[in-house]
């Protein structure tokens, strides 16, 4: 009996030998220098960020004026529950409000489990050893949605409260449920870089296991997140190239955002350059099926973590990969302004073809129906065989409306399905004495107002003082029906 017990704590020793030993070892691993994240992400500058308060509260304005009613008249975001089909991209929310247009850039990081997305969140914001750093590991870690924002002081909020914040964006992201909102996570941290951008750290993706076991919709979240991301990080490693039926969805969801996409070859510095280089290529060769571009997707090849590259490994290469991603990066935050602008006028022009496309179909089902007519059958035919009454092509032939941009015409089968065509009124009727009409007024908010907007930026004018000349700021809109 001394003799076992003699030899459990021979045995108990040499664990903590071997453990301290570990531990010696581990804060012996040296740290990457900073210098070069720092100096390209200009966050060692002092002067102040840019004040985009004043165009930002005329963007709001010419949302709520412009485009915001014909949006509504015309329910265009039910249009978008069909959003694959109907207008891949990028879209503002079912009811977008003040904190969606004035939101930070934001940056979303997808792809397998462990592959180093928390680790290189970690690396940018200087996280680690700190104890709001992200959790990382070998196994699957992070369960959560996490988004790193902006604040004072270091703090975590839950989904919960995110939601209930109509001052912050994430409102929308209730309709997924109590289940989803416990799986959302926020933090603030005092970081220079993050009054610029926010961040979003993602589940990793795990093949042999079921989306629908995570108790929530988890692609119809990670749709909702890349539908307002300005920058996509999609980060795969040398030990998880295969592409299952997870990743295949993801991206077919990520169609139409292929110059938002970055593709990530993380951990680089543990392969040898022979193996790297096949790595490389398979990893090519598993997403040129799933990514429809003529030109191939540019792929990052480095390690985003704290320690030093490992020895007898690429370094200058890895070094300048890496600046080449933070410069894309810093890139998206600089443009910030002239992104959100432009999405804005997007948006309203996707917004401007529904309005006509509905009105078209009103006016051909008015013109079809007699007094004997069912109604029902009526319609059914039209949208069954909307070319058959040149639906889409009067509207190529008598508006400046690109063929490119109509949407998917099965899209509308759906949409009438649940909006019945006799709620609509036709775009003549919407107009008013005082506030003049919907169409007139998206049009000149898509032709004149944002241009004026996003010109007086280039200018390099102060946004805050804009002149009243250049964005009509407080005119009242023009209405053709008012006598002299």
């Amino acid at each position: 009996m001394k003799r076992l017990n003699l030899l459990c704590c021979c045995v108990a020793s040499l664990l903590l030998l071997g453990t301290a030993e570990e531990a010696e070892d581990a804060s012996k691993l040296t740290k990457r220098d900073r210098s070069h994240l720092e100096s390209t992400l200009k966050l060692n500058e002092d002067k102040p960020a840019d004040d985009f308060s004043g165009v930002l509260q005329r963007l709001r304005k010419i949302y709520h004026s412009s485009i915001k009613p014909l949006e509504q008249s015309y329910r265009y975001n039910e249009l978008r529950q069909h959003e694959i089909t109907a207008y891949p991209g990028r879209t503002l929310g079912s009811s977008a409000t003040d904190g969606e247009i004035t939101s930070k850039p934001m940056v979303l990081f997808l792809g397998p489990w462990s592959v180093g997305k928390s680790s290189m969140i970690n690396y940018l914001l200087g996280l680690d050893n700190t104890p709001y750093q992200l959790y990382t590991g070998a196994e699957p870690t992070t369960s959560e949605f996490t988004v790193i924002m902006h604040g004072p002081k270091l703090k975590t909020i839950e989904g919960i409260v995110m939601a209930a914040d109509s001052a912050r964006s994430f409102s929308p992201l209730e309709k997924f449920g109590q289940n989803f909102l416990e799986k959302l996570i926020g933090i603030e941290v005092p970081h220079k870089l993050l009054e610029r951008v926010t961040f979003v750290d993602t589940p990793g993706i795990i093949e042999n296991r079921k989306q629908q076991e995570r108790g929530y919709p988890f692609n119809d979240v990670c749709q909702w997140f890349i539908d307002r991301a300005d920058l996509i990080f999609i980060v795969f490693d040398p030990t998880k190239l295969d592409v299952g039926l997870e990743l295949e969805m993801l991206f077919r969801q990520l169609k139409g955002r292929e110059s938002q996409i970055r593709i990530i070859l993380n951990k680089a510095d543990s392969l040898a350059t022979q193996e790297l280089m096949r790595v490389y290529g398979a990893l090519f060769w598993s997403l040129a099926p799933l990514i429809n571009v003529t030109e191939p997707p540019r792929v990052y090849v480095s390690s985003f973590w704290p320690q030093d590259y490992h020895p007898d490994t690429h370094r200058d290469l890895f070094l300048k990969e890496e600046i080449s991603l933070l410069e894309d990066l810093n890139q998206v935050i600089e443009n910030r302004m002239e992104n959100k602008i432009a999405f804005i006028r997007q948006h309203a022009i996707r917004v401007r073809i529904h309005a006509l496309l509905v009105d078209r179909y009103l006016q051909t089902y008015k013109d079809k129906m007699t007094f004997f007519s069912d109604g029902e059958l009526v319609f059914r035919d039209i949208v069954e065989d909307p070319d058959k009454f040149f639906i889409f092509k009067s509207i190529l032939a008598k508006t400046n409306v690109s063929k490119f941009d109509l949407p998917n015409r099965e899209a509308y089968k759906d949409f009438f399905g649940i909006n019945p065509i006799t709620s609509f009124k036709l775009l003549s009727q919407q107009c008013s004495y005082m506030g003049g009409c919907f169409l007139e007024k998206i049009e000149k908010a898509i032709t004149r107002e944002l241009p004026d907007l996003l010109g007086s930026i280039g200018l390099g004018k102060k946004p805050n003082v804009l002149s009243c000349d250049i964005t009509g700021c407080g005119e009242t809109p023009k209405n053709r029906y008012r006598k002299p």
